[in-house]
This record gives structure tokens, C-alpha cells and sequence, in this order.
């Protein structure tokens, strides 16, 4: 079994195509290569599926560290799609994938660059019923109350904006408390952000299902949007713990994500490991789910919630 290990911006990533795996990509298999200790480490996996639909090259299905499965990771998606192109799946620098999310629209842009249509964010769905149009909300969260924006991403995001008390929040205490809100039936990630000019911000991002992430494309848009309906100029230079990333935010809310990733290595699973990681596919008693998918919706066949980051 061999698979590769990416990061952009410090997120990273295991990248692994269908036909290269074994066995079901089920939550315990997950937890087990994530692991830094005892596996080989990372914020979660990317599994590289043959295309659903016509005029796509891929289907992407993102994979958090505690098993859980997400709709979107605007990283995990750009190394996997740098990946694609270098890897012969996709002909041209333009190309499309699916994921569970919908379809993302790629354009490479240099050897380790990429640029992402992951068409309009909405600020009302599902992910928070009790919303209002707009996404404004308030909530009460390690005893304070706080006034953020909603914004779904392919993702849930509630993004709130700080002051200079931004480098000095206990994100583990805070970002876990509002990922858990009641208000978010199906959790949240949570970025914290300020203003730091008209195109500017600094961002923290809590990712729901992996914790403090030193990145995250999807997080760094949700706030990214809500500098913009505060006044912040288009395009969005968003600063974070790893790096930078431009978000570009149309008038309709459409919004184009451009960023970096870089290979670390290609590995081969020993033997052994490989045997464990087989082993813990095929238990099906606390949480096992066998990652082949229903083609209608993306779904895993058992029903188990897809998870956003």
C-alpha cells in the first residue's frame, strides 16, 4: 500500500488513490494513520476516487483524524489536486473534481500552486436551522457571549471577529465550546479573526473533528466573508499560524481560493502495519464503516454523518 504525505501551509495531509488501498477506509483506519505516534501523522486523509460524473477526473472524500468524514477541506482538496495534475489524472491545468461539497473547479497555476472556484458560500443552511438570513448570530460559549457570522462553505463556519485578545484566546477552551454549541446540530469549525488593514486579516482556526490547525482554506474563507460584509476590500489576504492564503469574494458571495501545497514523501506501509491497519478494517463493532460510498449522494452505504471541517 503506498500513499504520499502533503501539507500547505502546516495542514497536512495523506494522500491515497482507491485503487492503491487494500481494504476499507474505515474510521479506525483512519485514526490509526493519523496518528502521530504510532502511525504516520497528519490533520486527516484524502481518498482519490474514480470520477461520479462526466467532465470530472476525480471524486475527492476528505477523511478528519478522529474518522469523521467531511463535506470539504479547501487544503486537503488543493494538495490533492496539485497531486492529480502531477500524477498524470488530469491532462490539462484546468480540470474539475467532485467532492461531498459538490464540484470544485481547479486551475494549476504554478508547480506548487493552485487556484479554486468552490463556487457561492451561503449564510443560511441547514448546518444552522435557527439562523437567520443574513447568518448573524449571537451565543454564549466558556462564559462569555460572542457575535459571529454563519457562513456554510460546503462546510459549516462560524467565524467571529477579535480584537487584540486574538494571540492570547485559549482556542482548546473556546473553539471547543462553539463547536458544540446546540445551535450547530451538526457542529461548526470556528475561526477568530481581525482586521489588520482594508484587505488584510489575521485569523486562528478551531476545526471541528481535529482541533487548533496552524491552516485551513475553508476556515480562512467563512473568515474571509465576514471581513467582507464588515467592509474589508476584495480580494482577502488572510494570515494564519502557517502561512497566507488570497480569498477572492464576488459581490454574489462566489468566491475563488488561491494557495500553495508541497509533496513531503511517498511511503510504503511496512508489513506489520499494513496487517494492523487491516485488521482494524475489517472490525465492524464500535464505529466501522466501510468507506465504499453509494454513488447517488456520496454517502457511506451504513448512513454515518459526513462531517465538515
Amino acid at each position: 500500500m503506498q500513499l504520499e504525505k502533503w501539507h500547505a501551509l502546516g495542514n497536512d495531509y495523506l494522500i491515497v488513490e482507491q485503487r492503491a488501498l487494500p481494504f476499507a477506509l474505515a474510521p479506525a483506519v483512519v485514526r490509526m494513520l493519523c496518528d502521530r505516534h504510532e502511525g504516520i501523522g497528519s490533520d486527516g486523509v484524502v481518498l482519490i476516487e474514480p470520477p461520479r460524473e462526466r467532465a470530472t477526473v476525480a471524486h475527492l472524500r476528505i477523511f478528519n483524524p478522529d474518522g469523521s468524514e467531511a463535506e470539504l477541506s479547501g487544503n486537503g482538496v488543493r494538495q490533492a489536486l496539485i497531486y492529480i495534475r502531477r500524477r498524470g489524472l488530469a491532462a490539462h491545468d484546468a480540470f474539475s473534481v467532485t467532492t461531498a461539497a459538490g464540484e470544485i473547479r481547479a486551475r494549476i497555476t504554478g508547480p506548487e500552486t493552485c487556484s479554486m472556484d468552490i463556487g457561492r458560500v451561503r449564510l443560511a443552511s441547514d448546518a444552522y436551522p435557527s439562523g437567520a438570513r443574513d447568518g448573524r448570530g449571537e451565543l454564549v460559549a466558556a462564559g462569555r457571549s460572542w457575535r459571529f457570522q454563519f457562513v456554510d462553505v460546503g462546510n459549516p463556519q462560524c467565524a467571529i471577529e477579535v480584537g487584540e485578545e486574538l494571540e492570547s484566546l485559549d482556542l482548546a477552551e473556546v473553539g471547543s465550546a462553539i463547536e458544540n454549541a446546540p445551535l450547530f446540530p451538526n457542529r461548526t469549525n470556528v475561526s477568530f479573526w481581525r482586521r489588520l488593514d482594508e484587505r488584510t486579516i489575521r485569523a486562528r482556526i478551531w476545526e471541528r473533528g481535529v482541533g487548533e490547525t496552524r491552516s485551513s482554506g475553508t476556515g480562512a474563507t467563512g473568515a474571509a466573508v465576514a471581513a467582507v460584509l464588515r467592509g474589508v476590500d476584495s480580494p482577502v489576504r488572510v494570515v494564519l499560524d502557517g502561512g497566507e492564503l488570497q480569498v477572492d469574494i464576488g459581490e454574489d458571495l462566489h468566491v475563488d481560493l488561491h494557495g500553495w501545497a508541497r509533496p513531503l514523501f511517498r511511503a510504503e506501509l511496512s508489513d506489520d502495519f499494513r496487517q494492523r491497519l487491516w485488521r482494524a478494517a475489517s472490525q465492524r463493532g464500535e464505529d466501522g464503516v466501510d468507506a465504499r460510498t453509494d454513488a447517488r449522494d456520496g454517502s457511506p452505504e451504513t448512513g454515518q454523518e459526513v462531517k465538515g471541517r
